[in-house]
């Protein structure tokens, strides 16, 4: 089950490529892809931050998070990954 339906994406969304999100991998702009979504979660917790710049489904899953968990990932949906770019690029760090 992903985070948010598709009747709760607004039409004309922001779309990032892997190569912007890659960018935002430090504690002030922690972005997260989830299920095809990019997110900009507060960061906080060092889990959050290993994560942040990349595809972070399969860590997400894996947790095994709550309904509420997915529910307040809402807040911070910030747009789209990009369908077409796909390949991912290791950020500097």
């Amino acid at each position: 089950s992903i985070a948010i339906s598709d009747r709760d994406v607004a039409a004309g969304a922001p779309v990032f490529t892997l190569e912007e999100v890659a960018r935002r991998n430090c504690s002030r702009e922690a972005w997260l892809v989830i299920h095809g979504r990019v997110y900009d979660h507060p960061g906080g917790e060092e889990v959050l931050l290993e994560q942040a710049g990349r595809d972070a489904t399969e860590s997400f899953e894996d947790v095994g998070h709550s309904t509420d968990a997915r529910e307040m990932l809402k807040q911070y949906y910030i747009g789209e990954i990009h369908p077409v770019r796909t390949s991912w690029v290791t950020p500097p760090r």
